[in-house]
């Protein structure tokens, strides 16, 4: 069993254990109003990625590319009968369904968003310059990681929307 995998079984006990209020996974029912909310806020926050940027608010964009992209992810687990209140649960959930071959999405782009190898990257992984942003006293991203960002966040949205669709 992968790191992943186990890691997804710990995050449902902790889900159940906890009940409606939880911090781990629950199994749901598909709601494709919610994944339509969740591809509604993805879509806002990549359209605020841009705004961020044009008003000289960059250092924004940072966040707001992490969570139009965390909003992708909770659309693909809610189509799989999975509810998250955790940003680990939900990454090694969205790796398991990688590894289990139920998503066609590359593991290296999720990689670029995570904390997950970072010693092997030259370029910090989106999750870190979120956090770099968001606490930092920077008031702005340089020109190349918000088009990294920007790009990546496009991406991930559209390859969520083929997802969903198959």
């Amino acid at each position: 069993m992968s790191h992943n995998t186990n890691k997804v079984e710990w995050c449902l006990k902790k889900g159940e254990k906890e009940g409606t209020k939880h911090r781990g996974l629950i199994k749901v029912k598909r709601n494709d109003k919610i994944i339509e909310a969740h591809i509604k806020k993805a879509e806002h926050n990549l359209n605020a990625i841009i705004d961020f940027k044009k008003t000289g608010y960059s250092d924004w964009s940072a966040s707001a590319a992490f969570y139009s992209i965390y909003h992708c992810f909770l659309a693909i687990i809610n189509k799989f009968g999975y509810e998250s209140r955790n940003q680990e649960c939900t990454f090694a959930l969205i790796y398991t369904l990688i590894e289990d071959k139920k998503i066609d999405l590359d593991k290296e782009i999720v990689e670029e968003i995570n904390n997950m190898d970072v010693e092997e990257k030259q370029e910090t992984p989106i999750i870190e310059l979120r956090e770099t942003e968001q606490y930092g006293i920077s008031l702005s991203i340089d020109d190349k990681a918000y088009e990294r960002i920007l790009e990546i966040a496009q991406k991930i949205l559209d390859k969520t929307k083929e997802i969903l669709e198959a």
